[in-house]
């Protein structure tokens, strides 16, 4: 286990690298940019709030209306924001900071990315790691049930109800949770914005814990309300495919009880699929998933942070957040070829080519 491990790290290297070289390529050809930018304003000339692009970025072709500007004024723009070096050499720079997690600072922030990703971060935490729990710690058994009942009217109802809750979109139930529960025209239940109230840095250590529940309790309803649809049924259909196989019938023929059968027997080998769709599962809840909730509940996580660093090219935040989501991703996928052992320890990874 030790050396497949290792493997996996290492090959890590090659993976995140090339996300951020086609990543760099990407944005050389991405038009607009810092030097654009303030060319724009000083002419007067910004009326759409177009954005910038990173030091790492390319930024080559200048804004048309900068043509009038002193090309010195140009020359010192390019230097300062790390453009008057050739490409090559600007990636290999970028390469040697972020293998030291140093991200360069936001050109419209002034502040280190690494310090933003900082302040952002508890918010994308709190969201994905407690959607993703509470969606699977209910779908999994849910999904059990259905397959232990298949065909009984739990099974149908219960089906058309999480088909439903798929169907319909988080953010409107987001939308629909704010007006009933939220001062919108009902009930003045739950807070309309942020993780935490003011001051709770002063609060008592149980009031800490129930404000900052008290806060994200709308939005994790409206996140995981659709999250339970795929879970739930790919376990069912884990569980009936165990369950028709010839070991189980055995195991039933031995004398076992259905709860030792299905729990001693079937539960290892059927949720070992289910295990494999965790890693995608948490890094979408953790970044792409929760945008358009943090918009809705005023939450400023990294979803909002990277979309609205793309808005104004930002690319310093944009590819700092590729890298650490994609650092994640290789993470997770190892943690769960980990899980796929600990479920069922005769998985021997040792002698599995990576």
């Amino acid at each position: 286990m030790l050396a497949y491990i290792i493997r996996r790290i290492l090959l890590m290297i090659p993976t995140i690298f090339g996300l951020l070289l086609l990543c760099f390529i990407i944005v050389q050809f991405v038009p607009g940019g810092p030097v654009e930018r303030i060319a724009a304003q000083l002419q007067g000339m910004d009326q759409h709030g177009g954005g910038g692009v990173a030091a790492q970025s390319g930024g080559n072709s200048i804004y048309r209306g900068a043509e009038g500007l002193d090309p010195k004024i140009l020359a010192d723009l390019k230097k300062q924001f790390g453009l008057d070096k050739p490409a090559p050499e600007r990636f290999w720079i970028l390469l040697k900071s972020y293998v030291r997690f140093d991200f360069g600072r936001s050109f419209y922030r002034d502040v280190p990315v690494l310090t933003l990703i900082r302040e952002k971060l508890p918010v994308s935490i709190s969201l994905g790691l407690w959607m993703t729990l509470i969606s699977y710690a209910i779908s999994i058994p849910l999904g059990i049930r259905k397959a232990v009942k298949e065909g009984s009217r739990f099974d149908r109802w219960s089906s058309a109800v999480v088909i439903v809750g798929y169907a319909v979109p988080g953010f409107l139930v987001g939308i629909l949770l704010i007006v009933l529960f939220a001062g919108g025209s009902f009930f003045q239940i739950f807070p309309l914005r942020g993780l935490t109230s003011d001051g709770w840095s002063q609060f008592s250590l149980a009031h800490k814990i129930s404000d900052y529940f008290w806060h994200i309790t709308l939005p994790i309803i409206a996140m995981s309300l659709s999250a339970f649809a795929t879970t739930t049924f790919l376990t069912k259909n884990s569980f009936l495919e165990e369950i028709r196989k010839l070991y189980v019938q055995t195991a039933r023929m031995k004398g076992l009880s259905e709860t030792r059968v299905l729990y001693g027997h079937i539960f290892r080998n059927a949720m070992l699929i289910v295990i494999a769709g965790f890693p995608g599962a948490f890094v979408a809840a953790f970044f792409a998933s929760s945008l358009l909730i943090e918009k809705i509940f005023s939450l400023d996580g990294l979803g909002l942070l990277s979309f609205e660093s793309l808005v104004n090219r930002d690319y310093p935040v944009v590819i700092a957040n590729l890298y650490i989501f994609g650092l994640m991703g290789q993470m997770v996928n190892l943690l769960a070829d980990l899980t796929y052992v600990w479920v069922d320890p005769r998985i021997d990874f040792e002698t599995r080519e990576v």
